[in-house]
């Protein structure tokens, strides 16, 4: 379960849990493959962690396809 970020405040950054999951999964495998870091520090030690903290900040988006 996560208790932070919380869902709520996570899916006012992205308009569906799938997505959500998408977009953590996806960032969370770049930290773990040295990405930079997009904030100056994080509450979880774990890359999903800084995935969604991340998310929640505003730092990392979906790409809009039809643009």
């Amino acid at each position: 379960m996560i208790l932070y970020p919380s869902v709520d405040e996570l899916l006012e950054q992205v308009d569906s849990r799938y997505s959500l999951i998408m977009l953590a999964a996806k960032r969370a495998h770049q930290v773990d493959e040295g990405a930079e870091e997009l904030l100056d520090s994080y509450k979880s030690p774990k890359q999903i962690g800084h995935a969604l903290e991340e998310i929640a900040a505003g730092k990392v988006k979906i790409k809009d396809s039809k643009k």
